[in-house]
């Protein structure tokens, strides 16, 4: 795998697919420069199958990755170590790599999300829906686990421990006052396609909590907000997030 970088001190970069609209980028370049770092860069490196992480990990000067959809447990098998909480967690988003070449993985989904949402959590958020079952699921399963937030996993299909979407009716809306999507429905450009939800049964007593971020507001925060529910986007957890890896690179 060729990549037209050349020798700075330090490279960072996002492993993912289809991740060109992506934050990291952005976030990174902008946090360089700012900080003067004018040896510092930071790529996408959009692979189409997590085994060619191993032609990035070759890559001079690299010293840490974020890592995003769809590859958050499929990286682990890869990595040297793994911190014990993402271990615990079962996923993870930010490799920081020493200067030996050593990998280590950990998880900083569950800092950013615990951040993003804690502000808008009231006394009666007592129970969460999480749609989707990937990586970004676990940090969030993990980070309502502390928050002391009951959840179940909603699915496409009815397995174990999960509900699928055609059993969700007003009840479930009744007993579950917080849904957090966790799948990439409505991200750029698909921008009309979210959740299968019966959206009416939003109130003001929910919240409506998008991993999503790009649009802003998505088609299922429309959907919930249209029926009074408190909707925010992903963007706030990214911000976390990525100051969090940021401190884990540079430790």
């Amino acid at each position: 795998m060729e990549r037209d970088i050349e020798h700075p001190k330090k490279v960072f970069g996002l492993i993912g697919q289809n991740i060109a609209y992506s934050f990291s980028k952005g976030y990174f370049s902008d946090k360089f420069n700012g900080l003067g770092l004018d040896s510092f860069q930071y790529e996408n490196f959009d692979i189409a199958d997590i085994s060619h992480i191993s032609e990035i990990f070759k890559i001079p000067h690299l010293s840490g990755l974020n890592v995003t959809i769809p590859y958050k447990e499929d990286v682990m098998a890869h990595l040297d170590k793994i911190s014990a909480k993402a271990r615990e967690i079962g996923a993870v988003n930010t490799i920081r790599i020493t200067k030996k070449g050593k990998t280590k993985g950990y998880n900083t989904d569950v800092y950013g999300f615990t951040k993003a949402i804690t502000p808008l959590l009231q006394p009666h958020h007592t129970r969460a829906l999480i749609l989707g079952t990937g990586g970004a699921s676990k940090g969030v399963a993990y980070a309502l686990n502390k928050l002391g937030i009951f959840y179940t996993f909603v699915s496409r299909e009815d397995k174990p421990g999960m509900i699928d979407y055609h059993r969700i009716n007003a009840t479930t809306f009744d007993n579950y006052q917080i849904v957090i999507n966790c799948t990439p429905l409505g991200t750029y450009p698909n921008v009309e396609a979210c959740p299968a939800l019966p959206y009416e049964y939003f109130t003001d007593r929910h919240i409506a909590f998008d991993l999503v971020y790009n649009p802003s507001e998505t088609e299922f925060m429309k959907r919930a907000s249209g029926h009074g529910a408190v909707t925010k986007n992903g963007y706030e957890m990214l911000v976390f997030q990525a100051a969090k890896a940021w401190r884990i690179w540079n430790k």
